[in-house]
């Protein structure tokens, strides 16, 4: 269940009432009248079925109420109400299958913001995959897969092409290059670093190593995995199963590749970096298109059943 809560304008509240009454899965409807100081107006609260929420936010937008007042939304870990139960029922669908468009939105939006914890968060990882890439450290490099905060760029790229919003897709690209620039540049620096310092050396690069030797010598596996991790990470980013999205983390070279890129820029080692950054690229594109995708099947899934054509408008920006 979500529990919705809303800042309406007084001459608004009566539509509001009659749209959270006519929809499907609604229940524990409480108006507090005049209740709202900034901005002024009415407080509606009521709980929902997850898979009539989309629908109930939408309406609540054509009413203007997110321009003219608030919309708050909660997820509702533990209810213990009849009522709650009855409206689960009788909303169509299952609660594990809808997606919150604004919600999937917003998040994405706040996850592919270019700031500096992002950044940070781009470096760490591609300097922990550095030593594992020289080092021949599986553990390392796990540890770098999950630390990497790519995916969040990566979705929101997915959810903007899906809501026609181009501005927001080209933040997220920006995010996410410049992330990857700034790592790779960093971590170039920090290879150079080590090698002065004699814990580096061309030698640990250039001799076999088993267990990280796939990081540059991409193949058609690569592109596979990356398909299977893009649908993997929307399915967890739409059901709010975040146990699953690490699993995604950890299934994906973005970051090693990254990092071998840059270490073996710093000792001119040509082909191990073009085969990093193939390999790179090939997991990046593989899960925009399989995330993408993901997301226009769930789309058009929810629409048949609920027997609308388009339950997804575009967002603005």
């Amino acid at each position: 269940m979500l529990h919705l809560r809303m800042i309406t304008p007084p001459d608004r509240t009566h539509s509001v009432l009659r749209l959270v009454e006519g929809t499907v899965g609604t229940t524990h409807l409480v108006v507090l009248t005049g209740a709202a100081l900034v901005p002024a107006g009415d407080v509606v609260m009521c709980d929902v079925a997850r898979e009539a929420g989309d629908e109930l936010l939408r309406g609540l937008r054509e009413l203007g109420i997110d321009k003219d007042g608030s919309i708050a939304v909660e997820d509702i870990d533990l209810t213990l109400s009849a009522s709650a139960d009855r409206a689960e029922e009788e909303a169509p669908g299952e609660a594990a299958d809808a997606v919150l468009w604004e919600q999937l939105t917003e998040a994405t939006q706040e996850e592919s913001t270019l700031s500096v914890t992002y950044v940070a968060f781009m470096i760490v990882a591609t300097l922990i995959a550095a030593c594992g890439v020289v080092l021949d450290n599986a553990i390392l490099i796990v540890g770098a897969m999950a630390v990497g905060p790519e995916f969040g760029p990566l979705a929101g790229v997915c959810t903007s092409l899906v809501r026609r919003a181009p501005k927001s897709a080209a933040r997220s690209l920006v995010a996410l290059l410049a992330g990857f620039a700034a790592a790779m540049a960093a971590t170039t620096l920090f290879s150079l670093a080590m090698n002065a310092l004699g814990l580096f050396q061309r030698s640990m690069l250039e001799n076999p190593r088993p267990n990280t030797s796939f990081i540059w010598q991409p193949d058609s596996f690569s592109f596979t995995v990356a398909l299977l991790a893009g649908v993997a990470g929307v399915l967890s980013l739409t059901s709010a199963k975040s146990g699953a999205l690490v699993g995604v983390a950890i299934s994906v070279t973005t970051v090693p590749a990254a990092a071998n890129a840059a270490v073996a820029l710093g000792y001119g080692e040509v082909g191990q970096m073009w085969g990093s950054a193939e390999q790179l690229l090939l997991n990046l594109g593989g899960i925009m298109l399989a995330g993408t995708l993901t997301l226009y099947a769930q789309k058009l899934l929810w629409s048949g059943r609920h027997g609308r054509s388009d339950r997804t408008p575009p967002a603005t920006g």
